[in-house]
């Protein structure tokens, strides 16, 4: 079941094109990455995803309606997961935030909410935090902080930019061993320069540098181990210039 549908989509910044023409299709349960070079217009699409810019050439669905009306369905990690480490807020209060939608402002949150954030807490294997400052975190620990204050919207799509950014190799490894486990259930797309890394856990692989290339990692993992040979990241690469 195609998720995000996105056709013909062009966008440019003043007279500067960053998107050109992209063509798209997120399936249900997905494990979607997409790369590129900075400035190749990755962050632009997400932001097109999310709704924080507006379509004006081609269109972008997300279960058959415009991305304003189904972010509900939407979670969303940034990139930049750097605190004030002497801002006193707890694990628990930034998971809470998840709910900001619902929120009662003179009460508080409910009960159910709570139980929740603690749930969100236990799937990223973060529950034993919950009381601790979210400053005093290494950065892994407060990206799995972040993911699990994205689950508490239960979202069936979930975005991330950049999740590994300046968290170290085993720190890496436990947040797309994370997402591979949260893929089982929630369609992933995330936007990374690990490519050694994404190659174990994405199915689908796009490129993004002002135009769209596409390439079936699945397809061409198994074409590989048929042929009893080693694919590796730089022949991605190569697949991809080929198609330009």
């Amino acid at each position: 079941m195609s998720i995000i549908e996105i056709k013909n989509l062009s966008f440019s910044y003043d007279k500067q094109v960053i998107l050109e023409k992209i063509n798209l299709s997120v399936q249900e349960n997905d494990f979607l990455a997409i790369i590129g070079p900075n400035g190749g217009g990755k962050s632009t699409l997400l932001k097109l995803i999310l709704g924080i810019n507006s379509v004006k050439d081609g269109s972008i669905h997300i279960f058959g309606e415009l991305p304003k009306k189904n972010l509900a369905h939407v979670g969303y990690v940034p990139q930049n997961t750097n605190v004030n480490t002497e801002f006193p807020i707890k694990v628990i209060e930034v998971v809470l935030m998840g709910h900001i939608g619902t929120k009662r402002p003179l009460f508080g949150y409910a009960n159910e909410e709570k139980l929740c954030a603690m749930g969100a807490l236990a799937q990223v294997g973060m529950e034993d935090f919950a009381n601790e400052k979210i400053g005093s975190l290494s950065g892994g620990q407060r990206q799995r902080v972040m993911i699990a204050r994205a689950l508490c919207a239960h979202p069936k799509i979930l975005i991330l930019d950049e999740p590994t950014a300046s968290i170290d190799v085993e720190g890496q490894k436990q947040i797309y061993k994370l997402l591979e486990t949260l893929n089982s259930y929630i369609t992933i797309i995330v936007v990374s320069h690990d490519v050694s890394v994404i190659m174990q856990y994405a199915n689908t692989v796009v490129h993004i540098n002002k135009t769209l290339s596409h390439h079936d990692i699945s397809a061409m993992k198994k074409q590989a181990n048929d042929k009893g040979q080693h694919f590796c990241e730089v022949e991605l690469f190569n697949q991809f210039k080929e198609k330009k």
